[in-house]
């Protein structure tokens, strides 16, 4: 007989995600009240449609709970491609929001379909790791995978939300993790690595400096015949590369990512301008010192320099009003629970709860990572929020269906003999 599924959820799991939440619902408060009369039917205050939000999130919870497990497994692609449906559908009849078309309006609620993308996308490359099949070290394969990855960013980078599409790299994670080879991920961040120099040094250099290197390698390799045409080849793509780098960014990046990015680089300083919400979310957490100013009693935050502090810059309101030692705990309650997960997902009887549980971990690390880099300074603002934390209705169901279809594979697991 089955074991109780209920019995076998994950209730660390759960808390770390109820302690994020109920934070983050405390720090949207202090960032967005003023001194009006408390009213729970009064939709105008962030704070208030946030704790809608979040009472309807738990109802979510036990809908992901009440569905049978294999339920997720058997309609992944299904589910993927409904997901991509409702991602082209924005071109027709999306609503515009800040310059982006990322929004179904439904009245005076608005539901974003790329934060629910990226579940459909760990099902659908989870069903697709998990085919007996499927094996992940040929070619042809790999290129199955990332097309899986790369349709659902292609669909929104147009909208345009570059920062939302950047989020799909977390799916190299569980990729990794089922064999892909190592060669990819060192691809990956030498381009990147490259990106970024050759952006504040000319091309030239690099160029240089890379054949110096592939001399060097030569010189020490030439009793073992080393491979001439490889090294010919990879100084080739390193030159077409760095070459191409200063016309990409300036032909496929909007000007305002490109301020972003320059500013980051040093390379322009405009604290009035595209730099200044950054520029006061360093100056907001630097005067948290370490212990903050006290709940709703952050300067920076009540006096309204960091716009739109409720949703990605929330977490300047944590390092201001619970200083180093409030920003640091929270951190460890992140990491607490990323760990939490790949703990999980490495104890799966099956390869698809596995894979799903390592998108997971990718997913949210990518949104943690990139959005606390931001808020102090360390990253270029790409509109990123904090799971779990930023204001947003469909963020937060976002990645609470994200995170509660794992806790119910996980707790299928009992029943997987």
């Amino acid at each position: 007989m089955a074991k109780s599924v209920v019995g076998a959820i994950d209730w660390i799991t759960v808390l770390l995600f109820l302690l994020l939440v109920s934070f983050g619902w405390m720090n949207i408060y202090s960032a967005s009240y003023g001194e009006e009369t408390f009213s729970l039917l009064d939709f105008s205050k962030v704070y208030i449609k946030q704790g809608y939000w979040i009472l309807l999130s738990i109802a979510l919870v036990v809908l992901t709970q009440a569905i049978e497990a294999k339920f997720y497994e058997r309609f992944a692609g299904l589910i993927y491609v409904v997901s991509l449906v409702s991602l082209l559908g924005l071109f027709v009849i999306g609503k515009n929001v800040n310059g982006a078309t990322s929004w179904y309006a439904f009245g005076p609620v608005g539901l974003q379909p790329s934060e629910f993308a990226k579940a459909a996308t760990a099902l659908a490359i989870a069903k697709f790791l998990s085919d007996m099949q499927t094996n992940i070290k040929i070619v042809s394969h790999q290129l199955k995978a990332f097309l899986i990855i790369a349709l659902p960013a292609l669909f929104i980078v147009p909208q345009p939300d570059p920062g939302s599409a950047l989020v799909y790299v977390a799916f190299l994670f569980p990729l990794y993790r089922e064999g892909l080879a190592t060669i990819y991920l060192i691809i990956g961040a030498s381009a990147a690595v490259l990106f970024v120099i050759t952006l504040l040094v000319s091309p030239i250099w690099i160029v240089t400096i890379v054949a110096l290197i592939l001399i060097g390698l030569l010189i020490k390799k030439r009793k073992n015949k080393p491979k001439y045409g490889l090294y010919i080849i990879i100084l080739a793509v390193v030159t077409g590369f760095c070459f191409s780098v200063n016309y990409i960014f300036n032909n496929f990046f909007e000007q305002r990512h490109r301020d972003r990015f320059n500013i980051v680089l040093g390379k322009e300083v405009d604290t009035k301008g595209i730099g200044y919400n950054t520029n006061q979310s360093e100056i907001a957490i630097g005067s948290g010192g370490w212990t903050g100013k006290g709940w709703k009693e952050g300067t920076q935050t009540k006096g309204g320099f960091v716009p739109e502090q409720h949703t990605d810059y929330i977490f300047s309101t944590v390092g201001e009003e619970w200083g180093f030692l409030g920003a640091t705990a929270i951190i460890i309650i992140f990491i607490a629970l990323l760990v939490r997960i790949l703990l999980l997902a490495e104890r799966q009887k099956n390869q698809f709860s596995r894979v799903y549980g390592y998108s997971v971990v990718g997913v949210l690390f990518i949104h943690f990572a990139v959005n606390i880099g931001m808020v102090t300074g360390l990253l270029p603002t790409i509109g990123i929020p904090l799971p779990f934390f930023s204001y947003g209705g469909s963020g937060l169901w976002g990645f609470t269906l994200l995170l509660f279809i794992f806790i119910k594979l996980d707790a299928n697991r009992v029943n997987e003999w």
